[in-house]
């Protein structure tokens, strides 16, 4: 049985870059790496693509944050401070669970980021609910990125 990974989404099963991988023995963080090249504008919002999604146990959610040199040494940052990846994320419908990275560029200039640059870390958490949860109706997942908002 599966507990937990990452898998390259089909549109980019093709393309040579590694799925993430923590860099240290008690690294918490699983760093992912740019699939290929791309240009952010100064001062835009981008959604930069990985390339990879992730499964994980019902109760589990991966949490995406920006690598803590990136924002110092190139003046990015991740739109929403912390990306959360829920476990229906996974292969759903709109996306396959591409996991997206949500980058602002604050310097003045385009800023390059070249293919095998790491942006950001996952790290899977176990999470807790309420007493009262099972009992208030859930929906199903039926979509991709902001898909629960709809």
């Amino acid at each position: 049985m599966r507990n937990r990974g990452f898998e390259k989404i089909t549109s980019y099963a093709q393309l040579d870059f590694p799925l993430p991988v923590r860099k240290t023995l008690t690294s918490a963080g699983y760093d992912f790496a740019l699939p290929e090249e791309i240009v952010l504008a100064p001062g835009k919002i981008t959604l930069v693509p990985t390339g990879v999604k992730a499964y994980m146990l019902a109760d589990e959610v991966l949490t995406i944050n920006i690598r803590s040199s990136l924002a110092v040494k190139k003046g990015l940052s991740l739109v929403n401070n912390v990306g959360i990846i829920d476990a229906d994320y996974y292969n759903n419908p709109d996306n396959e669970g591409h996991i997206m990275l949500a980058l602002r560029n604050l310097n003045q200039e385009p800023l390059v980021l070249k293919k095998g640059d790491r942006l950001a870390q996952g790290i899977f958490y176990k999470y807790l609910t309420t007493d009262d949860d099972q009992e208030s109706a859930k929906a199903k997942r039926s979509g991709g990125f902001g898909s629960t908002s709809k």
